[in-house]
């Protein structure tokens, strides 16, 4: 989620080595299941005593987690789920593994905990519409976990500490009405909370949880302090904050002064966000953040040196990250990956120095056939510029090319450089795709993310319209072969394309996206509407801003729509609800023109089954093929 007169635009850069001409090659049609069905093995995870390891894997159709003694090749399942995909999980100690569950992607978790040998399962918040939040999973105290829940008002999330052996829970404190989130120190214990009060935002400290909170800082939502965690001696704590800057940088602030006390590091164009530490040895390890690929900067040695094991062992043509450490931090999952490969998990050994791998997430696809993902940037009508990822064909010339445009959801969120089953389906199917991080996309500084303020279906859309004009100017569309497809923001993007430019596309796909904004805020979760104010100043008001809503909203332009449009909607869907996508086919179809639509009723925004998963993509391919032939 988040042209007619076009400008010269710039020449993009797609790395000194691109040419715009594929490798010549012939690849084979790669059956759609296998970019699609769940992985082998995944989400490999070390128990606190580094004695085992965990991992989920297909049981009945859906992701379940399994134990595996480390040097045994016996695994045992520890769970049996078979509705939804169990996509969320950690050790709370070394007997037990706690997890998160909704049912038919209604987003409210609930939360089980089970033994490592499969018995005493039991869900903990078994609660009728209430969402749980993990706070802290309390290392150091092994039968304890702090959660938050929205049971006793489900607009706001109190903190609980949940005893793991007993289920029983005990309040920590009362949100009154406008905490969005808590944070805890080394010790566990509950020392901050940030508000969210119309469109400002405070930071609350206490010493101890004896003591009241305290406000020791307000910002505009534009400016921001994000605490990451404390200070080892808990004194202070590290934060990403663009407060005074355009960038995100990672700071360290002082409650007790209420000052940002030094900056560890920034950057002046991307925000820099992600702060790693070392549990044992009590330092910071490594900052991280992403440029077009991630980038890593080194604090300590140790862990730089560590890094250079890695390569030793699995050389360099592939991303490599660190997934899960033991609490003596000499045993690490860790992972490799790349734009054309999921990947695959190791075991690594720091007293032996040796690497074992333990499991290949798709081992059935051939990255020799998959495409290369590279950077591109080119300059929006107004000047801005825009930074995106292009992935060619293998085999094809770039030159001519069918083109599927795929803005991404949010809209504040961003694509990455990496590995993208959509992305790699399509164009092993023969298509180029062009992914753009338009105004408003994350990680590029506050005044881009700004930029996009009241800007749906306006200079947001001309970013993207302009990528596809870009494409056209290097030759490497053909013209009248340029689909849309996106979820969420992207699917509301998708029905903005076919309204406002309705020459530019031949066809579209939207998949569970907005088509009327005045509906949209009405349906938003409870959790959300804490934060509406600050969603009217990012979207527009529904009543100040009407003439707008109803200038930028699809569903009342529904008639402009030349182009054959492809709807998927999940029935649950709790963030973009059901009647978005009901409207606009409700729309299209009293114009006697057809859209084909799909539901699926045990999903919600996106799908999570993978049938259903296969069902939806099995149907886009239909749908291009018919509507991109040449």
């Amino acid at each position: 989620m988040n042209k007619n007169i076009f400008i010269s635009l710039i020449v993009a850069v797609l790395l000194p080595t691109l040419t715009i001409q594929a490798q010549q090659m012939e690849v084979p049609k790669i059956p759609m299941e296998d970019f699609f069905k769940n992985p082998e093995k995944a989400a490999f995870q070390l128990s606190p005593d580094g004695l085992y390891f965990s991992f989920t894997a297909p049981y009945k159709g859906r992701m379940n987690i399994f134990v595996q003694k480390i040097g045994s090749a016996d695994t045992i399942r520890i769970t049996s789920e078979t509705d939804r995909d169990i996509r969320s999980y950690f050790w709370a100690n070394n007997k037990r593994i706690l997890y998160l569950k909704d049912n038919g992607g209604d987003e409210n978790f609930r939360l089980y905990g089970v033994d490592i040998d499969a018995s005493n399962p039991m869900c903990y918040t078994n609660f009728e519409g209430v969402r749980t939040q993990v706070i802290d999973d309390l290392e150091d105290i092994e039968d304890e976990v702090i959660i938050a829940m929205n049971k006793r008002d489900n607009k706001v999330f109190d903190p609980y500490r949940l005893h793991l052996s007993t289920g029983k829970m005990e309040m920590l404190a009362e949100n009154p009405g406008n905490i969005q989130d808590w944070l805890t120190d080394h010790n566990g214990k509950l020392r901050i909370a940030v508000t969210a009060d119309g469109t400002n935002t405070s930071i609350l400290y206490r010493e101890n949880e004896n003591d009241s909170f305290q406000t020791i800082i307000t910002t505009d939502f534009k400016e921001s302090v994000d605490p990451l965690f404390f200070t080892f001696d808990n004194s202070m704590f590290y934060a990403a904050s663009n407060k005074g800057r355009d960038t995100k940088a990672i700071v360290v602030f002082d409650p007790k002064s209420k000052k940002e006390k030094k900056v560890l590091y920034s950057d002046p164009e991307y925000d820099v966000y992600g702060l790693s530490y070392s549990r044992k040895r009590k330092v910071l390890s490594a900052i991280s953040y992403t440029t077009w690929k991630r980038k890593l900067v080194f604090l300590d040695n140790e862990v730089k040196q560590l890094y250079q094991k890695f390569e030793k062992h699995l050389g360099t043509s592939y991303e490599i990250s660190i997934t899960s450490v033991n609490k003596d931090e000499d045993k690490f999952i860790v992972r490799t990956y790349s734009d054309r490969s999921l990947g695959s998990y190791y075991f690594y050994d720091l007293k032996k120095d040796s690497i074992a791998k333990i499991a290949e997430l798709s081992p059935w696809l051939n990255e020799n056939f998959l495409a290369e993902m590279k950077p591109i940037t080119y300059k929006s009508r107004d000047g801005l510029t825009i930074h995106g990822y292009l992935t060619l064909p293998v085999g094809k010339k770039a030159e001519n090319l069918p083109v599927i445009i795929n803005p991404h959801g949010g809209p504040w969120a961003r694509d990455r450089w990496g590995y993208d089953s959509e992305v790699q389906f399509l164009a092993n199917r023969g298509y180029a795709v062009l992914q753009m991080n338009f105004r408003g996309s994350t990680g590029y500084g506050r005044k881009f993310w700004e930029a996009s303020f009241k800007q749906w279906g306006k200079t947001m859309q001309n970013d993207i319209t302009d990528g596809v004009q870009w494409l056209i100017d290097q030759k490497i569309a053909d013209p009248k072969r340029v689909a849309i497809y996106g979820g969420s923001y992207g699917g509301y993007a998708v029905l903005a394309g076919l309204c406002f430019t309705p020459d530019v596309y031949c066809c579209g796909i939207d998949y569970v996206g907005v088509s009327n904004l005045f509906t949209l805020l009405k349906t938003i979760p409870p959790y959300w509407k804490p934060i509406l104010d600050m969603m009217y100043e990012q979207i527009g008001h529904p009543e100040k801003d009407s003439a707008y809503y109803r200038e930028v909203s699809p569903v009342f332009h529904a008639d402009k729509i030349k182009a054959p449009l492809f709807i998927a909607q999940g029935a649950n869907d709790p963030r973009v609800n059901k009647n978005e996508s009901d409207q606009m086919v409700d729309a299209m179809r009293k114009r006697g023109v057809e859209v084909e639509y799909m539901v699926k009723d045990n999903e919600g925004h996106g799908f999570g089954n993978e049938e259903n998963r296969f069902d939806f993509y099995r149907a886009m391919e239909k749908f291009l093929e018919k509507y991109m032939k040449k």
